[in-house]
């Protein structure tokens, strides 16, 4: 018998409804009330989400953001700024206890990719996990130099055809793991460096130099034209084979609901929150 999980598409959802549902799913899992939970989402409007430890301030142009009608909100997890425009985003919760689940971020980050993987393959793309082989690199993955996510390659980062392709990131709560991260479909190179504040116009050309080595969309890499149904499919098949799993789809109750909606108001909404650093 396979594992049953629950699977939730949410669609596009606002940038605070989003970071909430993915809180409350956490909590409610380690509660026990709900299994672990593999969740699709989109963004509307278009967001710029920061990790948990970036300061707003310092990083980010936010009357850029705020210019171009853009969402914006601090996510619970590290990692640096996304923005989320053309791309599936997932998130997975599950037990730190959950079998066979690796005690280590690094190795959990591994199990719980393959999914990613998968589905990349799926959509017959060369897919594979890159690990960094040098100890100046490994440096560089803890004392990350740009605030722009797609900027340095982590550990077992998702590499397709040679370019990073899926940025995650992890946080592990109340004994539970929550790791999230974007499918990027299509990339707008200007739009994203447009939101980040830069020491000097060299260094913003710089990034803009680097970024298309680095960062990589499906549809730059595939003559035929992925869309996100597509997708959904692609990675749903993915994690189910991955882990082993049955997805469930499931949808909240009207409680949980509130809950979520509680979250958003106390939290994701609040400036206290999305500017306190």
């Amino acid at each position: 018998m396979k594992a049953k999980w629950y699977f939730i598409n949410s669609g596009p959802c606002s940038p605070s409804y989003n970071m909430a549902l993915d809180e409350a799913l956490l909590d409610l899992h380690s509660e026990g009330k709900i299994p672990p939970v593999i969740r699709f989402y989109e963004w509307n409007p278009a967001t710029l989400s920061i990790g948990y430890f970036q300061s707003a301030q310092k990083d980010i142009d936010l009357d850029a953001v705020k210019a171009q009608g853009l969402g914006f909100v601090r996510r619970p997890t590290g990692g640096r700024a996304v923005l989320h425009e053309h791309e599936l985003t997932y998130s997975i919760i599950v037990s730190e206890q959950y079998t066979n689940m690796p005690a280590t971020v690094t190795e959990a980050y591994r199990v719980l990719s393959e999914g990613l993987l998968v589905g990349f393959q799926n959509l017959g793309l060369d897919a594979y996990f890159s690990v960094p082989d040098t100890e100046e690199k490994r440096a560089d993955l803890k004392n990350p130099k740009s605030a722009v996510c797609f900027d340095a390659p982590s550990w077992y980062e998702l590499v397709v055809e040679g370019k990073k392709v899926a940025g995650s990131a992890q946080t592990r709560q109340k004994g539970v793991i929550l790791q999230h991260g974007a499918i990027l479909l299509d990339l707008d190179d200007e739009k994203l460096l447009s939101v980040f504040k830069f020491s000097s116009p060299e260094v913003k050309e710089r990034m803009r130099r680097k970024l298309p080595q680095k960062a990589v969309a499906i549809n730059q890499l595939t003559d035929k034209t992925i869309t996100i149904p597509q997708c959904i499919t692609a990675f749903r098949n993915g994690f189910e084979g991955a882990l082993d799993i049955e997805l469930v789809p499931y949808e909240l109750t009207a409680e949980q609901l509130e809950y979520v909606k509680q979250l958003e108001e106390t939290k994701y909404l609040t400036d206290e929150w999305n500017f306190r650093k």
